[in-house]
This record gives structure tokens, C-alpha cells and sequence, in this order.
């Protein structure tokens, strides 16, 4: 941009451009249907709706900087030095422009009013909903060479703009305070932010994101930024693999109205690893622009491995196989994106499809022209892949059922439930033969099923799909769910809306479960995205004195009841389960199966790239990035010594 378009871009942003679509009142009846939940990922969610307001002005390339504070109190500051917020009059309303950004609901310079060509944000519902559920909200501006104040509280203003001083700088700063009524927590996770704006910052080549932590005994301070962009979140997303071929292959393509932007590197893994974003959004559900992608990427390889004479003109790699151990991020901006899917999170647009595949088409065929040594690497890697799935294609013929109602085909050990929606079915994967037939006796055959496994099942992120197919624990869970993997997978066919993960409270029985969610993760994601995973919480102890019997579930929980006993009269009798074997089918039932008592923990995948990150480290080949992990996390860990 020149700096007479500059100039003239600044000068377009103004009042004129903010479009009002309707009023603020709902937001505090219903939050969540602003920003998700009103859970801790509804507080996170207000974060980001105040940041994506300045990564539309960087992606407008105004802005270059974006700070966001912790502060002391748990409040959230973000700051940028873009072109700062309009403080004209609004023409239809007569209040300044900052004003309506923060008190209309669906205000701003990304509803068609020309401020912005391509805009982030999922909802767009921004600051006039982090204003309704914040109890104050500060907001300063730097422009025309004056600094600027505006103080709102639960959606209302509170103080009116005023000039409080002068400035030879631009750009907006938000401080606020979210309401302790509104949300279950306060309490912010740098964690949590940290992802969130570092995976912003691959995405915005350039911009600096700073994210600080002034509370007291947190303070931490870290910076994102990434001239890099895509090709250095694919560097960063395979730090912990082995990559099959050196470059990282990057393209980019502008055309009208939209752009393209796509870094990918294939490594030893056995599963795809592709991220997809529509203006930063991350589009779970891929969309049009994955749909192009991986139909040029089938294309491009066949073309390739035929004229090379790799495979037969007869034959063809299908597009299983040249996504096996691909890790890859496309991302898109267009000016008016459409989102569908259960969860708006599917890119709807079927021109970007075209856009994608050619720009794709064009420059993979370029790159495996000029680097042949590392085109037949990871043909190699796409032929032995075409291998192993036919071999996998027999195994997986022997997990398909039927229907869900042919109960011929589940596998013996199962002892199913008699209920068939399986909205009211649950199951249970038990650790062992012993604690599965307790839990046998003492279920409610109605309504729950159980599962034995014997064993810790095959780890799947070191193994291809036909040894995977070959391990008799996860054919008998693939059967009994009834759903399918990989691609065939449908959530329609699930015979179970509860996956219940029963194993022993020690080590032995932490690795069972996490080598079960590395297994639910690389080849039945629904089942996590949809809810329906969870981890049972056996108790601990049991103690009995005189007649009464009580459970506890932590050290903590069994030193406040012995505390609160010791007035009582009669012995104490302690019994200390080391593992799910020890209780009887009554103990079992009525501590971790019975619905009224229990405990169950639901496991979901809030951010699939730092569910990427954790599996690939936990359960992956390189033993340093554990010990690291380990080094980083040993302090939060609960020792049975």
C-alpha cells in the first residue's frame, strides 16, 4: 500500500462506516449464544473477540503491534497501534462511532459498511458483547492527534468520550472486567490465551502479539511473532517429528476478493495433520478451500508418480494415501465468507474451491519438478502408505457390523446393554478381566454396557492402520461402537452417546486412558468434539465406622473426613483401593456406575492444535520433548508414594 492509499484508507474510516444491525438487550438473558458458554471457554472467547478487532486492522495493514495483559486484578487489557477507533458522530444514531461499537450489537466496520475488506472474528458479535458481560469496560483512543476516554459498565455508558489529553500516536486500548455473575469463572489461563494468540500470530505474518501476566506469583511475559507465517507454523507443529523431506512447501495467490496462503512438509507419521482457516477462523469442519486442497494434492501426486513411472498408468494413489503423514495449514481471506456445519465452522463458499485447487495444482507440480530427490522421498512414503491400506482395507472389512441392530457380529467379550437409542446407552472400557466382571454383576443391563480390555491397547500414533486393525482391543471397540474410523466414520451409527473410560486411579492406569484418547483423537475426533467421552473417577478409599460407610476420591477429600470422624465413637475401619479389582460389583455400582453417585469427567478437544501438540509429544517417538514436558509439568503432578 502506497502512502497516498494509506492516507486515504485512514481517512475512510470513519462513523459512516459503522453499520448497525440491531440492539444489546439479550446478550446478559443468553450469553451463550454469543460466545459459546458462559464456561471458562466463554471467559476466553471475550479475549479474543477484543484481539480479532486488531488483527482486522493489521490484516488491513494499519496495525503491527497487539499487547494483551493480564493485569493484577484479572482484568484483560489489549492494546494495538492501528489506526484507532472511530470517534466521529455516527450519522443515524448522534453518539460517536466508539461508542456504538460498544453498545449495538452487530456494530462495526466488518457488517458491510466498508471498513473492512476481509475481517477475523467467528461471530462478530465483538465488543458490544464483551461489554454486556463485563462489570466496566475502559476504553481508550489515540487519533487525530488527541487521546481519547469512554467508560461503559454491563453494556451501558457509563462516562461519555471526553479528550483527556494529546497524542502523537494512533491506535485503540480496551481494558475490562468480566461479570462474576455471568461466568462460572473469572479466573483467566495464560495456557489457554497463549495457544490462542500464538496460533493468531502464524496466521498474521508480521504482527507482533505480545501476552503478559502481571498477577502476582504468575508473572510471565511472551512474544509471537512470525515473519515466517504458515511456513513457521508447520516448522513449529513438526518440531517433535521426523520430517520425510527438508523444504517446508509454501504458496501463496491473490486474486480479487480473495487469497490463498498454504504450507505443508510430510513427515513419518501415519495420520494427516491439516489445520484450515477462513479469515483466521479456524474451520474445523474444512470446507470448500480443504475440498480443493485435497483434491489437487490426489491429482497433482498421480500425475507425478505416472509420468515418473513410479505406479502403472492403470493404477492410483487414493487420497488416503498421499495424506498419510502430511502436516499442512491452509488458510484463506475473502470478503464475504459463508459458514455452515452443526458448529458454523464449515467454509461454504464453492468459488474458493476452484481458487484453492489450481493455485494448489500449479505450484505442488512446480515444486516436485525442481526438487526431484524430495518428490520421490515422499513418493516413497505415499507408496508404502497405498501398501499398508489394502492391507488395512481386509481388517477393517472384519470390524464392520451390519446394522446396529445385528448383534451377531459384536464382539464376545462385550456385554451389551438392551436399550437401543443410544442417546440412553452408555459403555464402559474396563482395565482387566477381574474389574470387568464386577462391573458386569453390578451395571444396569438396561441402559449400560461393558467393555473388558485386557491390557495396555496398541499405542496408535507409532503404528499404521493395518497393524492397528490387527489389535484385538480396538477391533472390538471399532465393532461395538458401531461408528467406524478415519474417513468412514459416522456419528449416525454410534450405538453409545456415553464412551465411559473406567480404569485404575495409578500410573498403569493414567497410560491406559491416555493411550485410549490417542486412539479417540487420530481416528474418531467426533466422538471428543461431540461430547460423548469420559473418564469415570473410582474412589480411593473406603471408610467404615460403626455402621456407616463413606467413599473419598483424593488424599485431601479422606483428610477432611477422618478430621470431621474423629469424634465419633467406634474404630475406623481404612481400606485403600489400589485398583478397580478390588471392589465388589456392589462397591462399583454404587461409587463409580450408579447415575445418582458418580462421578464422570467429560473429555473434550477445545483446540485441536494444542491437542496436536500434546498427543504428539506424550505418545510420539522422540523421548526429549517428553522429558522437557515432564521437566515443565512435574510440579502438577499427584504422587502415590
Amino acid at each position: 500500500m502506497t502512502n497516498k492509499e494509506e492516507a486515504a484508507a485512514a481517512k475512510q474510516y470513519d462513523a459512516s462506516q459503522i453499520q448497525v444491525l440491531e440492539g444489546l438487550e439479550a446478550v446478559r438473558k443468553r450469553p451463550g449464544m454469543y460466545i459459546g458458554s458462559t464456561s471458562a471457554r466463554g471467559l476466553h472467547h471475550l479475549v479474543y473477540e477484543i484481539v480479532d478487532n486488531s488483527i482486522d486492522e493489521a490484516l488491513a495493514g494499519f496495525c503491527r503491534n497487539i499487547e494483551v495483559t493480564i493485569r493484577p486484578d484479572n482484568s484483560i487489557m489489549v492494546e494495538d497501534d492501528g489506526r484507532g477507533m472511530p470517534v466521529d458522530e455516527h450519522p443515524k444514531l448522534h453518539i460517536p462511532a466508539v461508542e456504538v461499537i460498544h453498545t449495538v450489537l452487530h456494530a462495526g466496520g466488518k457488517f458491510g459498511g466498508g471498513g473492512y475488506k476481509v475481517s477475523g472474528g467467528l461471530h462478530g458479535v465483538g465488543a458490544s458483547v464483551v461489554n454486556a458481560l463485563s462489570t466496566k469496560m475502559i476504553v481508550e483512543v489515540e487519533r487525530n492527534g488527541k487521546l481519547y476516554r469512554i467508560e461503559f459498565a454491563k453494556g451501558k455508558t457509563v462516562k461519555k468520550l471526553e479528550v483527556i489529553g494529546t497524542s502523537d500516536h494512533t491506535g485503540s486500548r480496551t481494558e475490562f472486567w468480566p461479570d462474576p455473575e455471568i461466568f462460572d469463572t473469572t479466573e483467566y489461563d495464560f495456557e489457554t490465551l497463549e495457544h490462542h494468540l500464538r496460533e493468531t500470530a502464524f496466521l498474521t505474518k508480521g504482527v507482533k502479539i505480545t501476552l503478559e501476566d502481571q498477577r502476582p506469583g504468575k508473572e510471565k511475559k511472551e512474544v509471537y511473532h512470525y515473519e515466517g507465517g504458515l511456513k513457521e507454523f508447520v516448522k513449529f507443529l513438526n518440531r517433535n517429528k521426523d520430517a520425510v523431506h527438508e523444504d517446508i512447501i509454501y504458496f501463496e495467490n491473490r486474486e480479487e476478493g480473495h487469497e490463498v496462503e498454504v504450507a505443508m512438509q510430510y513427515t513419518d507419521r501415519y495420520t494427516e495433520t491439516i489445520f484450515s482457516y477462513a479469515n483466521n477462523i479456524n474451520t474445523t469442519e474444512g470446507g470448500s478451500h480443504i475440498a480443493g486442497f485435497k483434491s489437487a494434492l490426489t491429482r497433482v501426486f498421480n500425475d507425478y508418480a505416472k509420468r515418473n513411472k513410479f505406479i502403472k498408468d492403470s493404477e492410483s494413489l487414493s487420497g488416503e494415501d498421499v495424506r498419510e503423514g502430511i502436516t499442512a495449514v491452509v488458510s484463506v481471506k475473502l470478503e464475504e465468507p459463508q459458514f455452515e456445519g452443526q458448529t458454523k465452522t464449515k467454509l461454504g463458499n464453492s468459488e474458493i474451491r476452484g481458487f484453492v485447487d489450481t493455485t494448489t495444482s500449479a505450484n505442488l507440480s512446480a515444486f516436485l519438478d525442481e526438487h526431484p530427490q524430495q518428490a520421490r522421498k515422499i513418493l516413497d512414503k505415499c507408496l508404502r502408505a497405498s501398501r499398508a491400506r489394502a492391507a488395512a482395507r481386509k481388517a477393517r472389512e472384519l470390524t464392520r457390523r451390519k446394522s446396529v441392530l445385528d448383534t451377531l457380529s459384536l464382539p464376545g467379550k462385550l456385554a451389551d446393554c438392551s436399550e437401543k437409542d443410544p442417546a440412553l446407552s452408555e459403555i464402559f472400557l474396563v482395565e482387566g478381566d477381574s474389574a470387568g466382571g464386577s462391573a458386569k454383576q453390578g451395571r444396569d443391563r438396561k441402559r449400560q454396557a461393558v467393555l473388558p480390555l485386557r491390557g495396555k491397547i496398541l499405542n496408535v500414533e507409532k503404528a499404521r492402520q493395518d497393524r492397528m486393525l490387527n489389535s484385538e482391543e480396538i477391533k472390538n471397540m471399532i465393532t461395538a461402537f458401531g461408528c467406524g474410523i478415519g474417513k468412514e466414520f459416522d456419528i449416525t451409527k454410534l450405538r453409545y452417546h456415553k464412551i465411559i473410560i473406567m480404569t485404575d486411579a495409578d500410573v498403569d492406569g493414567a497410560h491406559i486412558r491416555t493411550l485410549l484418547l490417542t486412539f479417540f483423537f487420530r481416528y474418531m475426533t467426533p466422538l471428543l468434539e461431540h461430547g460423548y467421552v469420559y473418564a469415570a473417577q473410582p474412589p480411593l478409599f473406603r471408610v467404615q465406622k460403626g455402621k456407616e460407610t463413606y467413599y473419598t476420591y483424593s488424599d485431601k477429600e479422606q483428610n477432611e473426613l477422618l478430621a470431621s470422624l474423629e469424634g465419633k465413637p467406634g474404630k475406623v475401619d481404612i481400606q485403600r483401593y489400589k485398583g478397580l479389582g478390588e471392589m465388589d460389583f456392589n462397591q462399583l455400582w454404587e461409587t463409580t456406575m450408579d447415575y445418582n453417585h458418580r462421578t464422570l469427567v467429560q473429555i473434550t478437544v477445545e483446540d485441536a492444535t494444542a491437542a496436536d501438540e500434546i498427543f504428539t509429544t506424550l505418545m510420539g517417538d522422540k523421548v526429549p520433548p517428553r522429558r522437557e514436558f515432564i521437566r515443565q509439568n512435574a510440579k502438577l503432578a499427584t504422587l502415590d508414594v
